[in-house]
């Protein structure tokens, strides 16, 4: 017979307990009148799942009390009033960036659908559930004929209607779930979904697909979400958090929790017997639970959801995995994980946007407690901005593996226009040049280009990493920035400023900078600086600093790194060698294999 996962269940009746006290304390003020749809929706829905666990309690009882079932319905009638008077006549809801707009209202239907569920399944609170009805069925023919603006967008409608056709089956919910399938599940080889964002696919696409395949019975669904939940386990870093570096949303600029995926992680482990799956879901469980109403819901409306889960499998301690379309790879071993990204966009589009995957950052590194967030090369170049390659090649040979990446950027002068061209009025069209725009017809004049080319290779040893560096073409400054995560002490290199650093790379030599986090270390030694033809290095005259381009300085932005920041500056044309590793601080032989 089955068993029943008690410290799960306990954990999420604790998580809902906590956030149903939180909801309820707001109801004292006027908070509420100051909340969007999704926020209101969401709270209705928690409140739900805790009323329906004071009537009917899920095992086991010996958990934080909840508030009394009166009290809560109370409450959620309300914020189901107050969600009402949001509601425009096409029955999308009001509020927030979007306007009218059906994949934004189809987060609130889904988390209302399944209160809506809930409180069908107690059989009771008929005001509470016919004020629910009003708000899904006012909804329903907008997100049966209205369209989206993201990938994910189209998954979380289709969760949305295959939650209404739940409640009350129609042709046309299906038939617009089936239009939608039709396009394709837009997930790669690798098994990730085309936006390459953690966020989305752990609260959005994974948990949407799964509720779609099993409304409709399509297991191909499943197919994609395990495929996904597979590239999760080689994106998974040692501190917890999926990499986001390669993401084309808002999450490549911040760090995103294992914990996010616990509730796809749980189904699909139960569902394919997946041990690997299952270690996963414990290690984003000890993260706590992040979305308690929906863990709540998950199992009172299926308590096959609330079963234990197969034996733990961890994965291998060392393996490497590549995402060739996202330019990724990744290397797990046991003293160190390493990410190396040659995925930007920008090289194909040239311009930054919501969308495109922008990182400059093109490695990190985890030596237990010492974690080099961020590896960037910063130039000074017609405003251009930092290095992002345009590559990724990984070669292996001998138990090794280096990794190249490459950028070739250019800025033109531009010559007079043709006697046929001109006009004595000196009116001439507004183009884009590539870096900014004027009145000067560009693509009619001659151009004289000048171009900066960077290749960079990635060795990865037993410590840590080798970097070679060329930076060729225009005599420009450039510089390494390292950026490592706060709490550590520096040593061996110059301050600057405050946070701050300086090594220098002239002469090379064996003494380097070391950065230290309690016991573990990271090491940072120059052992090569040439001006690309074997002869000494010059050394730039310009304090080394991180220029964002001129895409973010014209604006007063930045996409600057945090942290604690060490540079290495050259001048071009340059060769820089430096090495990265794990180091072992009161050793004397300093790497740690």
């Amino acid at each position: 017979m089955a068993r029943i996962d008690v410290a799960f269940v306990a954990q999420v009746r604790a998580a809902l307990a906590e956030q149903v006290s939180s909801i309820v304390d707001e109801a004292a003020g006027d908070t509420w009148q100051h909340l969007q749809h999704r926020q209101l929706a969401e709270r209705i829905k928690a409140l739900a799942a805790a009323w329906l666990n004071t009537t009917t309690p899920i095992e086991p009882p010996s958990t934080p009390d909840l508030p009394g079932a009166a009290d809560l319905l109370g409450c959620t009638e309300r914020l189901a009033v107050r969600l009402r008077e949001l509601q425009g006549s096409s029955g999308l809801f009001t509020g927030g960036d979007n306007v009218d707009s059906p994949p934004d209202s189809a987060f609130s239907i889904n988390d209302l659908a399944d209160a809506l569920l809930l409180l069908r399944r107690a059989g009771r609170a008929q005001r509470l559930t016919g004020l629910l009805e009003q708000l899904l069925t006012a909804a329903m023919p907008a997100l049966t004929s209205g369209g989206v603006h993201t990938p994910n967008h189209r998954w979380e409608i289709s969760a949305a209607l295959a939650r209404l056709h739940l409640l009350w089956p129609q042709p046309a919910l299906a038939e617009r779930v089936d239009q939608w399938l039709a396009e394709g599940v837009d997930i790669d080889d690798d098994g990730l979904y085309s936006e390459r964002s953690a966020n989305y696919a752990a609260y959005v696409s994974n948990p949407s697909l799964l509720t779609i395949a099993e409304v409709f019975g399509r297991p191909e669904l499943v197919d994609a979400v395990e495929r996904n939940l597979d590239a999760t386990l080689d994106l998974l870093l040692p501190d917890g958090s999926v990499e986001t570096v390669l993401s084309r949303r808002q999450d490549q600029h911040r760090s995103m929790p294992l914990g996010a995926y616990l509730l796809p992680l749980r189904q699909v482990a139960r569902l394919r017997g997946r041990g690997d799956l299952s270690w996963a879901a414990d290690l984003a469980l000890a993260h706590g639970i992040a979305a308690p109403a929906a863990a709540a819901t998950g199992i009172a409306l299926d308590p096959a959801n609330a079963l234990a889960l197969p034996d733990p499998v961890r994965p291998p301690h060392t393996r490497q995995r590549v995402f060739g379309t996202a330019g990724l790879l990744v290397d797990h071993r046991p003293a160190t994980t390493t990410v190396v990204f040659g995925g930007s966009d920008y090289a194909r589009h040239r311009r930054i946007r919501s969308g495109l995957a922008n990182s400059p950052t093109f490695l990190r590194l985890f030596a237990g407690a010492a974690v080099l967030d961020s590896v960037r090369l910063s130039r000074t170049f017609f405003g251009l901005g930092p290095f992002r390659s345009d590559r990724l090649v990984v070669q292996r040979g001998d138990g090794e593996t280096s990794v190249a990446l490459a950028e070739a950027v250019s800025a033109a002068y531009f010559q007079p226009l043709a006697p046929a061209d001109r006009d004595a009025r000196g009116r001439y069209r507004v183009d884009d040049e590539g870096r900014f725009s004027a009145a000067m017809d560009f693509d009619r004049r001659g151009r004289d280009e000048v171009t900066l080319t960077t290749t960079i290779r990635v060795e990865l040893t037993p410590a840590g990493v080798a970097l070679t560096v060329d930076v060729y073409g225009a005599d420009v400054p450039w510089a390494l920035e390292l950026a490592f995560r706060p709490g550590g002490t520096m040593t061996g290199a110059r301050e600057i400023s405050g946070r701050r650093w300086q090594l220098d790379a002239i002469p090379a030599g064996p003494d380097g900078a070391y950065y230290q986090v309690g016991d573990d270390a990271l090491s940072v030694t120059v052992v090569e600086a040439t001006d690309g033809r074997g002869g000494p290095l010059t050394a730039s005259g310009a304090e080394p600093a991180y220029h964002p381009g001129e895409e973010y300085e014209f604006l007063g932005g930045t996409d600057a790194a945090a942290g604690e920041r060490l540079y290495v500056a050259a001048q071009a044309p340059a060769r820089l060698r430096i090495e990265v590793g794990r180091y072992r601080p009161l050793a004397t032989s300093a790497p740690v294999i």
